[in-house]
Parts: C-alpha cells; sequence; structure tokens
C-alpha cells in the first residue's frame, strides 16, 4: 500500500524531486531524520550524504545507521565525509541543508542553477495541521515547552518538535488537519523560509551567531521571516518590550497580540494564592513572565480555559540548563544556567536570584559580544566571588576593571576546568548564597557545547556536596 495515497503534497514533492539528484548536508538530528524521509519518498532512489566529520568520528549510533546502508545495495547511498564534504555538492541538483552549516560556508561550492533547502522548509510547506512557530534569541525552549504543555492539558493533538523536540520531517507522513506542532525555530531554520507559521512567537533578538552572519542585520531579517509571509487570519504575538522585535510588527499581515508580563502577574493573582512566592510558579525570573504570556496568549487563542493554563504554568519544571536548580550542598544552593551564553541572559539570572548570588562561573568562547553592561551589573551585585573560563573569562575582568573606581575586591580564578572552579565555589562561597553558572558566552573551546558543560558542572557539585574532593 502507497503511504502517499491520501497525502496530495507528498505526492506532489516526490514528483517534483522525482528525477533530482538529492544530497542532505550534514548528518546529526535533523540530518538523520531527513533521509529516514527520503528513504520512505523514494526507496530506491539513490541519496548523497555529507558531513564534515569521518564516519569515525559520528556517534556510535549514526556509524551503525551508515554501515547498515553502505553495505546495502539496495539503499543506494553515496557519502561524502571529512574535510572535503563541501567539493562533493557541485554534482546534485538538490542540497537539503542542516541548519547549522551557513550559507557563507558553502557558497564558493555550489551553482546557480542548483536548489537549496531544508527539513523545515520542506516541512512547512507539506504540513497540514497548524504550526506555532516560536523564536528569540532567548527563551525559545522554554517557552516552546510550556505552550506544548498548555496544548495537551487542553486536550489538542499537540507535538513538540524542532531545536528542543524530536527532528520534525518524518511527521509529514501520518500529520492530519488537527495536529498541532509546537516548532522552536531557530534563526538557522528561519532564514531560508518564504512560508510563516499560522502562529508566530517573537520573544527577543540580541547580539549573538554574530560569527555564521555577515552582520546583526541578516540575523534580524533571519528572525523575522518567522511572521514575514503570515496572512490576515494569523497571529503574531510579540514583545514590545525589544525594540527590534516592535519594528517587526509592520512587516506582517497577521493579528498582532502584545506580550504583557504585568497581564501574567494579574491572571496568576486570580487564578492562584497571592500568599505564595510567585503565586506558586516554579520559573524564576521576570524574563519567564514573558514565557508564561506567550502560553497564556496561545491557550485563549485555543479556547483553553484559564484553570487549565494556571495549572499547567504552575507545575512546569525549569528546563535542564535554564536556571536550573541543582540542589542545596553544604549549605550552599547551586544554579544551573549554561545556556546563558550571551551577556543579557547572564544579567537576568543575577536579577532573578538577587543578592544571594555570591559565587558566579563566567566566560567562554569569544563571539565578540560587548560585555560593558554585563560588568557594571557584577559591580551592582552583591558577587564576592568570580570563577572566570577562557577566552572571554579575561575580556570580562578587564571590563569590570574599567568600571571599578571604587577599587572592590572579589576573589577571582582563572581556569579552563570546571572541577577547580567548583573547588574554588565551595571554598569560599557562604552557607546560605548561591553559586551560578551563567557564563554569558559560548561554551566551545573548553567544552563540546552547553550541555557538555552544564553537565560537568552538576557532577563536580554533587561529587563535592558529598565531599569526595
Amino acid at each position: 500500500m502507497d503511504i502517499l495515497k491520501n497525502n496530495e503534497k507528498l505526492l506532489r514533492l516526490r514528483r517534483n524531486l522525482y528525477g533530482a539528484r538529492i544530497v542532505i548536508l550534514g548528518f546529526a538530528r535533523e540530518g538523520q531524520d531527513t533521509f529516514r524521509f527520503l528513504r520512505r519518498l523514494f526507496p530506491k532512489k539513490t541519496i548523497g550524504i555529507a558531513d564534515r566529520l569521518e564516519i569515525t568520528s559520528l556517534p556510535p549510533n549514526v556509524q551503525k545507521l551508515l554501515s547498515h546502508v553502505f553495505h546495502d545495495r539496495e539503499k543506494c547511498v553515496i557519502g561524502h565525509f571529512g574535510k572535503d564534504y563541501l567539493k562533493a555538492i557541485k554534482d546534485y541538483d538538490v542540497i537539503i541543508k542542516s541548519p547549522g552549516i551557513s550559507l557563507k560556508t558553502i557558497k564558493p561550492f555550489i551553482k546557480k542553477e542548483q536548489k537549496i533547502t531544508s527539513q523545515t522548509e520542506i516541512f512547512f510547506e507539506n504540513c497540514p495541521g497548524k504550526i506555532i512557530g516560536i523564536t528569540g534569541t532567548k527563551g525559545k525552549s522554554t517557552t516552546a515547552s510550556l505552550i506544548y504543555e498548555v496544548l495537551k492539558e487542553g486536550g489538542l493533538k499537540a507535538h513538540l518538535v524542532g531545536n528542543i523536540g524530536k527532528p520534525v520531517l518524518l511527521n509529514s507522513f501520518w500529520a492530519k488537519p488537527d495536529d498541532i506542532f509546537v516548532y522552536e525555530l531557530s534563526s538557522h531554520q528561519l532564514m531560508s523560509l518564504d512560508k510563516s507559521p499560522q502562529i508566530a512567537v517573537f520573544l527577543n533578538i540580541y547580539p549573538e551567531h554574530l560569527d555564521y552572519y555577515k552582520n546583526f542585520r541578516e540575523y534580524l531579517r533571519a528572525k523575522q521571516n518567522i511572521c514575514r509571509f503570515q496572512g490576515k487570519t494569523d497571529f503574531f504575538l510579540y514583545n514590545p518590550q525589544n525594540k527590534y522585535v516592535r519594528a517587526t510588527v509592520s512587516i506582517t499581515r497577521a493579528q498582532k497580540i502584545a506580550l504583557d508580563p504585568r497581564k501574567v502577574l494579574f491572571f496568576l493573582k486570580n487564578c492562584g494564592r497571592s500568599d505564595l512566592p510567585q503565586f506558586g510558579v516554579r520559573l524564576l525570573g521576570d524574563f519567564n513572565l514573558l514565557n508564561m504570556a506567550a502560553a497564556l496568549e496561545v491557550g485563549r487563542i485555543f479556547h483553553i480555559h484559564d484553570k487549565k493554563i494556571f495549572q499547567t504554568i504552575k507545575n512546569f519544571k525549569p528546563l535542564s540548563h535554564r536556571l536550573e536548580f541543582i540542589g542545596e550542598f553544604r549549605g550552599i544552593k547551586f544554579y544551573n544556567d549554561s545556556l546563558a551564553t550571551i551577556p543579557e541572559a547572564t544579567i537576568a539570572a543575577l536579577q532573578a536570584l538577587g543578592s544571594r548570588v555570591e559565587t558566579i562561573f563566567l566566560g567562554g568562547f569569544d563571539r565578540g559580544l560587548d560585555f560593558k553592561v554585563l560588568a557594571k551589573a557584577v559591580l551592582e551585585s552583591d558577587l564576592k566571588n568570580i570563577i572566570f573560563f577562557p577566552t572571554t573569562g579575561v575580556r570580562i575582568w578587564r571590563e569590570i576593571g574599567k568600571l571599578n573606581r571604587k577599587n572592590r575586591f572579589f576573589k577571582v580564578i582563572f581556569t579552563g576546568k570546571m572541577k577547580q572552579g567548583v573547588v574554588f565555589a565551595f571554598k569560599y562561597t557562604s552557607p546560605g548564597k548561591i553559586c551560578l553558572l551563567s557564563c554569558a558566552s559560548p561554551s566551545f573551546g573548553v567544552f563540546k557545547d552547553y550541555r557538555d558543560r552544564g553537565e560537568q558542572f552538576k557532577k563536580y557539585v554533587y561529587e563535592g556536596g558529598k565531599n569526595k574532593f
């Protein structure tokens, strides 16, 4: 039985791609999902796979998948792996690019007649259900997860996809008109889109990923694709406090809904008990009120009862590496905010936790961000101890020094080892106070990624809490 028998959109896609030579560029989670999608669409078609890593450097499960397909002649796969992987893409008509590979990287290797597309673009074109897209420099994952939980609580057929959820393309085979896909969208995924989701949420935008884009303007333009192609029956939920997001309102035809944290406070007070801290909500910080506002407005668009929305928000736990409370050890409270990769996120974390923060981890990969405002926030805080990671740790410390007119004293350590930093934190943080990992910089260089940084932090905190060092 043909799985596409009643799916006109996918039948049209199969016809359009039938004679095309296709290569999947990048073979991480999205690339693997795209491969499985294409294999179901074209059981016998020869498909190219290209990745900058050698096969032996890929994760074991990916190596196993590739070993299987390369040893089965019927799978019809051609592999291009290693440092010269981009040279092969000239031989293909259609390039399905993973979001982490920038257009400027592949530009020298492509020809004018080639079509460059992405998993996100293919899904948007072929999804019969509704898509709720969430973007922003910070807060995407929490907001997407909150919206997903609100919709589930309301009894709707919701699916969490994108960066925070599962890769999305295989869903095209079974999706129905009543399915709702809550899609966390990065600027990389949005960059090439010419179709916007029916409900778009734009939380904020700050300078980041400027090594990927030509400039901030190009980064902003990519983000704005979330609403650029919306129609009059669509909805655009936006943060009016961010000037760039506020300016985006003019480019969309959708119905506009401004996200208002004050509205959330009023909502929580009326639905809950005002004698509970933050009305019993586990998400800390004013910045999370914006995330809650998005979930509230989406819930109301779908006519979900306020009590169900409230219960979902109240019971929602912070996601890993996002102002995550690890626990109290030797009287010290530890928070993991490893996803704070820009100064604004770290400042928000300091504001959320307040004067109890005595020790902080700062620094990481250098993307050329400005740390003046962060240095000012450090000097205005009650911090006493700072652990600096390379390479931006040195830059942040210099900015603090320039503004430190009162010659305020800090205990500091410069290290490339998480364990050494945690030992320092246990030694100098007072009982009853907070130690915060919120580095205001990406993790690359010292750590694999923000998850590795956060997991190492938790590992050594647990060890230190048990007096193992």
